[in-house]
């Protein structure tokens, strides 16, 4: 049974990638910070409730000790992870404040660092980590006005899953990113109000799930396109 840490699971892809490994019969522990969004987890007709942990946790104030002891003491170890939190601001270039370009880049980019080093005790030879990131991070992809703190920020994710995986491969774990395209989440409305995308949270789950539990076969270090429309 694979053992499957998620981040971000209480709406959007996050929560449609639960509910998909759960009813696979994966144990599953993902975390947000809204208990209220996290309880809707637990009304999905899923195969066990037993399979699926979750806690209350935010990405820029919480402790990554604490939540790696959490995960320890209810799965012991990981064989997949999934970084799928983020943060988006739409906003101009030029109105963009100091601490929203510093807090896109510490959700999106620097909590990685610390989730992953606090982690990694945990983390099984043969795992794969799965960097959600987007088409608007992706080199020589349509950029669009407003997003540029967090397309920075997905850019800087790309490379970061390159180093990631130069530097974990002597552990046996490999590191790969999905560049998303337009896909119906919350985010997508906020960066593009009326904007209808082509794909589903449920529909793009079957190919992440498929990606993150054999993808590594195939891929290491790599930044993948999976997009119909940008957006």
């Amino acid at each position: 049974m694979e053992k499957i840490l998620i981040s971000g699971g209480s709406s959007g892809i996050g929560l449609a990638l639960v509910n998909k490994f759960v009813a696979m019969g994966c144990e599953v522990f993902t975390f947000a910070r809204s208990r209220e969004k996290l309880n809707r987890l637990y009304t999905a007709p899923v195969q066990s409730k037993d399979l699926l942990h979750t806690s209350v946790f935010d990405l820029q104030t919480g402790d990554f000790s604490l939540l790696s002891e959490e995960i320890k003491a209810v799965m012991g170890n990981i064989d997949r992870i999934i970084i799928n939190a983020g943060m988006l601001v739409n906003k101009p270039f030029l109105k963009l404040t100091k601490a929203e370009v510093e807090d896109t880049f510490r959700v999106n980019v620097i909590t990685v660092f610390s989730l992953i080093q606090n982690l990694f005790p945990l983390i099984l030879p043969g795992a794969h980590i799965v960097n959600i990131t987007s088409m608007s991070g992706f080199q020589g992809s349509v950029k669009f006005t407003g997003l540029s703190a967090y397309s920075a920020s997905k850019g800087a994710l790309a490379i970061l899953t390159e180093s990631m995986a130069l530097e974990l491969a002597e552990y046996n774990i490999k590191v790969n990113a999905l560049a998303l395209g337009a896909v119906q989440t919350e985010m997508l409305t906020t960066a593009f109000p009326d904007f209808k995308a082509p794909l589903t949270p449920n529909e793009i789950t079957d190919f992440i799930t498929e990606f993150t539990l054999n993808g590594h076969r195939y891929f290491n270090g790599k930044i993948l396109p999976v997009s119909l429309s940008t957006p």
